[in-house]
């Protein structure tokens, strides 16, 4: 019998993730929804009462015994497409110089960086015997060395260009095992993060993300795209 088509994604409450959800199980997918505060996540909830195939978990990316529960509750599933997307933009209205808060810095790489790579390493044995074996992690452009015009943000930035790092690392030693893994940036969305003057929708910038998903080729293994297809400096 074939098995279900799944995908587990994190950070799935609002925004990018929770849109991730709703796209993932609308295509029939077996959709593991996780989030920090699953009593709070109202919308998300409701997207579950909708497709019975989405489940909603317990996971704040920072806490390994959390992690550790939801490793065994899914130790024999299979998951087709593991999404990193949870992430924070702390600094966003911090000061420049003379009003950087450490401590936030901290919290920003313990999210956005040190999360996505405990998550990736805790699930792949899951991922590896799965049918589409791949790994995806939403970055930001803003983690590109390259792209950097203008100060601030460090705290950020450079979570971003860490994770970066970190997951092409990640994708050799992936690769071993036959998986794909692919760093996405959403492009500008109207989330919380984002803000109304953003020019994309969740919806937009989903539907253009899982394309280069369905569409990965072996050469993409480890590059950093946009979410239209195009690709980004490091």
């Amino acid at each position: 019998m074939k098995t279900m088509t799944s995908v587990l994604i994190t950070g799935a409450s609002r925004g990018l993730g929770l849109e991730w959800a709703r796209q993932y199980a609308e295509a029939g997918w077996r959709v593991f929804a996780s989030c920090r505060r699953p009593e709070e996540a109202n919308d998300l909830k409701a997207l579950a009462v909708r497709q019975p195939r989405l489940s909603v978990h317990r996971l704040d990316v920072t806490d390994s015994e959390q992690l550790r529960t939801l490793q065994l509750d899914l130790e024999e599933a299979r998951i087709d497409v593991l999404l990193n997307n949870a992430g924070v933009y702390l600094d966003k209205f911090m000061g420049d110089l003379g009003g950087i808060d450490y401590e936030v810095w901290l919290r920003t790489f313990a999210v956005n960086t040190l999360g996505a790579v405990r998550v990736s390493e805790a699930f792949i044995e899951q991922v590896a015997r799965s049918e589409k074996k791949r790994v995806v992690t939403v970055s930001s452009h803003m983690g590109s060395i390259a792209e950097i015009a203008d100060p601030g943000s460090y705290a950020y930035r450079s979570s971003k260009a860490a994770l970066n790092a970190a997951m092409k690392g990640l994708s050799h030693a992936f690769a071993q095992r036959g998986i794909g893994l692919l760093l996405l940036h959403p492009g500008w969305v109207k989330t919380r993060m984002g803000g109304p003057d953003a020019t994309l929708t969740p919806e937009q910038s989903v539907h253009g993300m899982r394309t280069l998903v369905e569409n990965f080729k072996p050469e993409m293994n480890g590059r950093f795209f946009r979410h239209d297809g195009s690709e980004i400096p490091w």
